[in-house]
């Protein structure tokens, strides 16, 4: 019998995953979602998250419903919060409604869990700080 261990989103996101666990500062310059930091080298914050946004093989962004402070909306951002084997885990963040560059989103207590056989794309946005996770 064939088994599959992993698919190819599951690594990055492992990699995401661990570096939110281990959040700290750092002072190495690179790009993308496999940088093996977070954050933009601000002295006195530590960045805790890199968002995420998935898209489908129809090529549509995965957005999903969310209840906050009683209102309804859909997000399409995500925290990593566990990878097992082609599935992941992921937080749903909403918009922060105070401007903040370091602070982008706020955290909701809603998660869902995907399945990255059926995504297509990931893609990474620029790190950010995310309280309340």
């Amino acid at each position: 019998m064939e088994t599959r261990n992993e698919c190819c989103f599951a690594n990055i996101l492992k990699v995401i995953d661990v570096l939110q666990r281990n959040a700290e500062k750092c002072e190495m310059v690179e790009e993308g979602c496999t940088r093996p930091y977070l954050g933009n080298f601000t002295p006195l914050d530590v960045y805790n998250t890199r968002p995420v946004t998935f898209y489908t093989k129809s090529g549509s962004i995965l957005a999903l419903p969310y209840t906050l402070n009683g209102a309804n909306n859909t997000s399409s951002v995500f925290r990593v919060e566990k990878v097992n084997d082609c599935c992941v885990t992921v937080r749903i963040l909403a918009p922060n409604p105070v401007v903040d560059e370091a602070r982008r989103y706020i955290s909701t207590n809603q998660f869902a869990k995907i399945n990255l056989e059926c995504v297509c794309v990931l893609q990474c946005l620029p790190d950010t700080i995310v309280e309340n996770i």
